[in-house]
């Protein structure tokens, strides 16, 4: 463990858990070390996560302008899609970047650090692994094992972290059933969602969703890949990959949707293809940081992934399914109400993922102390992550409640959906600051799968 440290406040675990959030409270917006590290994680994962969200938000306010029953009719598509992707994509990404971290900060441990360590805990020394590597490494080019996870070092310096293959195994597979699955079962799934066979949305719902569905493969690849990026530390590489699929997304909107006069299929169209540029320039860059080729399958992790995946699964169905349900039940009531609803939700879940960047620098951070047994480091990143999770859930309720009512005229001019829009305000408003601890408070657990 590290030596105590006065720059890295601990916590009294006597004392009442509420006292966390005063715990050296005039520190919480310090640039200290421990301040700049966070930010420098969590700035960037927040506009990379918001990024997408934007992205649909602008796809709503182009569908809009097509026509309300268009905008009803993809909201029940998005929601559906979301549904089935968050069940694999949250569970694949958190475990990657826990996982990825972990094994990069075992990885730059030098070999005398980890010898004494194996000798203190009484585990197998690392020279034992260090006698399997062939004495000529130039006749086998292969990877030298640093650690228990054969983590390690190529001729080219690219990283060995096999959770990475992992992840991109285990994205590619899943992107490819949920394609399927949401392809061949477009109609009877949006039926289930209260777009009865009469109703004037379900066409265009069926249109959207059926197009859309190409792109989950790249969807679930791309996320994947960002789960190692962030556990790389590096948040700065998704964000520029999500910021170009999504700038081409809003170009190639207007393109398909009123020159080529696609509808809803134009803008299913150009959000699929940001979604392959965003998987592909990712892959390039992770390509030329970690070897994706494992020594062997074993090193691939995929119990692991797996097992505590599935510890996710659960929790993850909870959270998407009321989303769901509530998309289902806007969706009976009508084109109006289920137009109203989207704009709400685009809307909540732009400003809600803001937290998340935070939920990443603090999985991130925690990961990497945790592997490095500094304990007093860690205490001090949970507390100041939710610190600033309920600031920015308080910042973030104060400007949805004054702003939302005028914002909402960029999405429809129809006086009817406007009006239910100003009925949701209050509840898009009001769950910022639980929203946001929600975020936080899931990084802080995840480090541990």
């Amino acid at each position: 463990m590290a030596d105590e440290d006065d720059s890295y406040p601990t916590i009294d675990a006597k004392r009442t858990p509420v006292c966390i959030f005063f715990k050296d409270i005039r520190c919480v917006l310090k640039l200290d070390e421990l301040g700049l590290e966070i930010a420098q994680i969590a700035f960037p994962a927040a506009l990379a996560l918001t990024a997408d969200p934007i992205a649909s938000l602008v796809d709503t306010a182009f569908i809009g302008q097509i026509g309300p029953v268009e905008l009803a009719a993809v909201g029940v598509s998005i929601a559906l899609f979301n549904q089935v992707s968050r069940i694999a994509i949250f569970p694949l990404v958190s475990v990657t970047t826990s996982f990825v971290a972990e094994e990069d900060a075992i990885g730059r441990v030098s070999p005398e650090e980890q010898d004494s360590e194996s000798l203190e805990t009484g585990s197998t020394v690392i020279s034992e692994n260090k006698e399997l590597i062939p004495q000529n490494e130039a006749q086998y080019n292969t990877k030298s094992p640093v650690s228990s996870f054969g983590i390690g070092k190529i001729e080219n310096e690219r990283r060995c972290i096999p959770s990475a293959s992992s992840a991109l195994v285990i994205g590619a597979i899943l992107g490819l059933i949920q394609a399927i699955f949401l392809i061949s079962g477009a109609k009877p799934l949006l039926n289930f969602m209260g777009v009865g066979s009469d109703s004037p949305m379900l066409s265009p719902a069926q249109q959207y969703l059926t197009v859309r569905s190409l792109g989950a493969p790249a969807v679930l690849l791309s996320l994947a890949m960002q789960g190692v990026f962030r556990g790389f530390k590096d948040t700065k590489t998704p964000l520029y990959a999500t910021v170009a699929g999504d700038v081409s997304n809003i170009i190639l909107d207007p393109i398909f949707i009123f020159v080529f006069r696609l509808g809803v299929r134009g803008a299913a169209i150009a959000h699929v293809i940001s979604q392959y540029l965003i998987s592909a320039i990712l892959l390039w860059k992770l390509m030329e940081q970690v070897d994706l080729l494992p020594i062997s399958i074993k090193h691939l992790r995929l119990g692991q992934f797996l097992r505590n995946g599935l510890l996710l699964l659960m929790r993850v169905i909870a959270v998407t399914f009321c989303v769901t349900l509530s998309a289902s039940l806007a969706a009976r009531q009508g084109s109006t109400s289920m137009a109203a609803f989207q704009v709400c939700l685009q809307v909540w879940l732009a400003t809600s993922l803001l937290a998340d960047g935070l939920a990443v620098a603090g999985q991130a951070i925690l990961a990497s102390a945790f592997a490095k047994k500094d304990y007093d480091k860690a205490k001090a990143t949970a507390t100041r992550v939710l610190q600033l999770g309920l600031l920015l859930g308080l910042m973030l309720s104060a400007v949805l409640g004054l702003g939302l009512r005028f914002a909402a005229r960029l999405f429809t001019s129809d006086a009817d959906v406007l009006h239910m829009i100003g009925i949701g305000i209050p509840f898009v408003a009001g769950t910022q600051p639980i929203n946001a601890l929600a975020f936080v408070f899931d990084g802080v657990n995840f480090r541990s799968i």
